[in-house]
This record gives structure tokens, sequence and C-alpha cells, in this order.
């Protein structure tokens, strides 16, 4: 008899994962997902990357809004006796009742090496503290968060010049590619999951709005980090004439000024240490351009102190 398996994931970076185990003949017998969110524009119902896929794939779909005190979401799980159950990027904390519905447990891809950054955005804080190496690792779901046991982890150095989505990305290949070479052992008993040093744990919190105003006294490379670690979303921003203008690239300088001031025509603004030179940025509500091309239709000028 074919094992059955859940899958659980809702953003796009689940998708590759998925397609994976799809298209590599694991049976996915159904998937569950965050329910249909309004977008910005309009206000229409939205379905999450991992909805859409899984319609594409003819895979059964589940949207609760709650998987707690949910009666009817516990009561399908136990009835369906799945085998094992894979987490990505769900979205909900999966309750502890439901930790025992599937033979083999509930098995995470997280996108940290733990204990680092255990939490909602370990991508973004990896990159916003500098680190040089990030990955994944593959892990049981216990009660407390992401603090279960680890039976594999996978790293990747990190690009200093690549944003959040770049790594995202690289993240993601890597485990649709690695959860190929884990899920046989898991089903079958094989696999070692080694307890974490949780004296090690680090804690990457939901990024708050205050992360996403600049700071021009802080060092370049700093602020740099920031820019990648919030691009695309939601983007570091500074305000201009009582306009809110996003920066999406910039590189470091070695340059000097007033904390704030733009050094010269290029946009280049001085910081706590250095200075960073704008590529591309976004006037609230318009298209994102190249430093040039925003500058031919917005006045910022040499000698200016940005708050």
């Amino acid at each position: 008899m074919k094992n059955k398996i859940v899958f659980m994931g809702t953003p796009i970076f689940s998708v590759p994962i998925l397609k994976s185990l799809y298209q590599n003949g694991y049976p996915v017998s159904v998937v569950y997902t965050q329910p249909p969110n309004k977008s910005q524009r309009g206000q229409k119902l939205k379905n999450s990357p991992i909805h859409n896929i899984s319609e594409i794939l003819n895979l059964e779909v589940r949207t609760p809004l709650n998987l707690k005190n949910n009666e009817n979401e516990y009561n399908f799980l136990k009835n369906l006796k799945a085998d094992l159950a894979i987490v990505v990027a769900y979205g909900q904390i999966i309750p502890k009742d439901y930790l025992a519905l599937t033979k083999k447990g509930f098995i995470n891809i997280h996108g940290s090496l733990l204990p680092l950054w255990r939490g909602a955005a370990p991508i973004q804080r990896s990159i916003m503290n500098l680190d040089n190496e990030t990955g994944i690792s593959i892990m049981k779901i216990e009660e407390e968060l992401d603090s279960g046991p680890v039976s594999n982890f996978y790293k990747i150095k990190l690009d200093r010049n690549q944003n959040a989505q770049e790594i995202s990305e690289k993240l993601s290949i890597l485990a649709a590619e690695k959860i190929l070479d884990n899920i046989d052992d898991i089903l079958e008993d094989k696999a070692k999951f080694i307890e974490q040093d949780h004296s090690k744990a680090t804690y990457a919190k939901k990024i708050d709005k205050k992360d996403s105003e600049i700071k021009w006294n802080m060092p370049a490379k700093n602020l740099i980090a920031i820019i990648n670690g919030l691009n695309p979303f939601p983007g570091v921003w500074f305000k201009h004439k009582n306009n809110r203008i996003k920066i999406f690239e910039a590189i470091e300088v070695d340059q000097a000024g007033k904390t704030g001031e733009v050094l010269d025509k290029k946009l280049t603004v001085a910081c706590g240490d250095k200075a960073i030179r704008i590529l591309s940025l976004q006037k609230e509500g318009k298209k994102i351009l190249k430093t040039e091309d925003f500058l031919a239709g917005y006045k910022i000028t040499e000698g200016e102190i940005l708050i």
C-alpha cells in the first residue's frame, strides 16, 4: 500500500518542494494552505501560491482559518491515517494534539540552520544580521516553536549582494532537491534526529514596521544588509517632503559626510560609517525605477540632509 503524505505550506517558497514530491511519485493525499486573502487592488480574493499549484496538480486542498480547536480538521486528519506530514512555511502553528495524527509525525523544512533563527522570518533576519551562511534544516515538529530534533542541515553561503527573494529561491530549490534524499529514510524509520543545542537558539521575529524605516546613522554595510533583507517586502523607506520613498537596491561606497547628507548627483547618502549609493527606488504608489530615471522626474538635490 502506498504511503499517504499530508503537505502543509502557503507561500511561493513552498511550491518547488510540493512539485518535487508530486513529480517524483510521492502520494500527496491532501494539501493544507492558508485561506484566500483579499488582494491589495480590487479586494478580490487571491489564493496562495500553494493553493494554485495544488489545483494545477489536481490535489485536494483544505484552507481552514485555524487548526486549533477545529474538530472538523482534527477528525479529517485522524481518519486519513496518513503516514507523514511535511510542513513548509504553512503560516500556522500545528497544535500539539495534531502531532500524533500521522504515523511518522510532522516534519518541518525550515529556512535556517537551527537552532539559529527559529521563528517567522529566518531568511530576512539572517541577511540583516550579516551572517556568512544560511541553509535549511529538516526537523521533527514539537510543541515549542522550531525546537524539535534535526535530521539534516544543508548550507549555502550568503552573497551580500543578494536580497531576501533571491536567497529564498536558492533555499527553496535546495529543499526541493534534498527532501528526496530524506523522505524514504523518514518513512522507513532510518533517519536519525538529533536534539538541538537549545542554549544557542536565536529567534527570527516577524518583520515589524519599525524595521523598515531608514536609520542613516548606522554603518553603510548594515544598512545595505537591511535593504537586501527586506527586499522585496516590505522594503526599506525614508521620508522626503512628505513622500515615502522605498530603496530596493544600493551599494556601499567609501565616502563620508554628515549623517543623511546627499553627497552627489548619483544619490550617494552618508551613513554612520561610509555611505550608500542608491541604485533603484520607488515613490509610494509608483513603479520601481533606476536612480537616474527616478531623479529625472523627482528632485533630491546634492547637499540635502535626509531624515
